[in-house]
């Protein structure tokens, strides 16, 4: 295998392992015994039912916005340690003008994924904000 094809291995593996590590440590309640649930749809079913999962009274819209901040927020991040690699890269090139180049290269696609990614949040936003404004009437 060749090292460009590995180093795209190696890089994938690690946003994979942080993403999966950061799910991971969301905290998770589950019924422990299911009887508890009840279904006869009289009132405070609903509550009950949030109580057990963990779901609470969260709106589906806010819960929404807030998965697209995080992966957006982790998007972001990444998008930043690749301009500061390839600052990095830049300033131990020694002078060698492929390595500038590709340092060069790196840093000018970290700042057009970080621009896209601050459009994507503004246009998230918006359109979220957009979303509960008009299905609550305020």
């Amino acid at each position: 295998m060749s090292k460009l094809i590995l180093k795209k291995i190696a890089t994938l593996s690690f946003v994979l392992m942080f993403v999966f590590t950061a799910f991971a440590a969301l905290p998770v309640s589950a019924a422990t015994n299911l009887s508890d649930i009840v279904w006869t749809g009289g009132d405070g079913n609903i509550d009950t039912v949030g109580n057990v999962t963990g779901l609470g009274e969260r709106d589906p819209r806010e819960i929404a916005a807030a998965v697209i901040k995080v992966m957006l927020g982790f998007l972001g991040i990444i998008a930043v340690l690749i301009i500061l690699y390839a600052g990095f890269l830049w300033m131990t090139a020694a002078g060698n003008e492929d390595k500038i180049s590709q340092a060069k290269g790196m840093m000018s696609a970290g700042v057009i994924g970080l621009i896209i990614i601050l459009a994507a949040f503004g246009i998230a936003t918006f359109v979220m904000n957009a979303l509960v404004s008009a299905t609550t009437g305020a």
